[in-house]
């Protein structure tokens, strides 16, 4: 075995419930050998490391000074400490996969990007609904979006309550939509209602890019179901796809050009279309997905996918730039959300 063939040695920083995923996705991929956890809690730390059989250090100073070989590190803290928890690593040369969001603001973000650049070292954010199969056959179809829809609602869960609806749950949806869109936002607007706490728990945001395309993106995490859905509008097709079924279809211009045309002709004929099933004159195909059979989970898709940026030196699939965007354009929906007048003496209708 060459030395390019090798398992990449890994470690997880922060090891609570996303964490866990993490070490658990390294420890069954071949690309990577899983050496080490670190959380401030030492029961916890131990615990995971035991199932996994790796070693268990409570800050990233011991996993640097014990654990020398490391070469890369999922850092999976609550989104204040990533800078503290980065920053050590990569100024070592270890390559980072940092989960969403990036960080807590634009600044920060920004300087954990130039830090990666000064430091030569790979720097990937964990947005892993851009590895969501669904996700990448839309993106694959080199499609011009013209207008978004996305929808992103579930009960509450009582977890990420530092942070607002947008920066919790929207965060997805915002990476999703500027790496479809690939163009500026020049306008934000915002409402959001605050249920529990002080930060926003339900939020509508409006986006419009340089060019005319537009984005509409909803978020609650007060609600009485769970839907993760995306809609796109284009010239072209249209498609929707369920984020969680990972499925999705697509009504293509083309396909459907005959049939448009028929109608248009008896429409100007005069013709009474009233008994017309309209669904019986649309032709829709199954959204295909040409993704590898061992890429099908989203946490192994990204883990390989990081590997494979170290390894090759090539940019990361979601970058620390791409992080930072994703930042600025929550804090942009954020402000507008505060922003917003309502009208009377409350600041919410609850």
């Amino acid at each position: 075995m060459t030395e390019t063939d090798q398992a990449l040695p890994v470690a997880v920083v922060g090891v609570g419930r996303m964490g866990r995923h993490h070490a658990r996705t390294y420890n069954n991929l071949d690309l990577a050998k899983l050496v080490a956890v670190v959380d401030f809690d030492e029961e916890r730390a131990e615990t995971v490391a035991d199932e996994y059989g790796c070693r268990a250090f409570n800050s990233v100073g011991e996993l640097l000074e014990q654990c020398p070989e490391v070469k890369a590190v999922t850092v999976a803290v609550p989104t204040k400490y990533h800078a503290d928890s980065a920053y050590p690593l990569m100024e070592k040369g270890v390559a980072c996969l940092v989960e969403k969001p990036i960080a807590g603001s634009v600044k920060e973000a920004v300087e954990l990007a130039d830090f990666a650049k000064t430091h030569d070292c790979v720097l990937q954010v964990g947005h892993t609904e851009r590895f969501n199969p669904a996700v990448r056959a839309v993106a694959a179809m080199g499609i011009t979006p013209r207008f978004l829809e996305v929808t992103r609602v579930s009960p509450m869960t009582f977890r990420s309550l530092d942070v607002g609806v947008v920066m919790d749950m929207m965060i997805h949806d915002l990476d999703v939509v500027l790496s479809l869109v690939g163009r500026p936002i020049v306008g934000v607007q915002a409402v959001g209602i605050s249920v529990l706490g002080d930060k926003e728990d339900i939020c509508d945001a409006r986006l419009t890019f340089e060019g005319g395309c537009v984005a509409t993106l909803k978020g609650s995490r007060v609600a009485l179901k769970t839907e993760r859905r995306l809609r796109l509008f284009s010239e072209d097709a249209y498609v929707s796809l369920d984020y969680g079924s990972r499925e999705g279809i697509v009504v293509r211009k083309t396909a459907n050009a005959q049939a448009l045309d028929d109608v248009r002709a008896k429409l100007q004929d005069g013709a009474d279309l009233s008994d017309v099933n309209y669904m019986d004159l649309v032709k829709i195909d199954q959204l295909e997905m040409d993704i590898p059979a061992d890429e099908a989970d989203q946490l192994t898709a990204q883990a390989k996918a990081f590997v494979n940026a170290i390894r090759s030196g090539t940019r990361p699939v979601v970058t620390a730039e791409q992080g930072y965007a994703a930042v600025d354009a929550a804090e942009r929906i954020v402000k507008a959300v505060d922003a917003h007048a309502w009208d009377g003496i409350g600041s919410s209708p609850f």
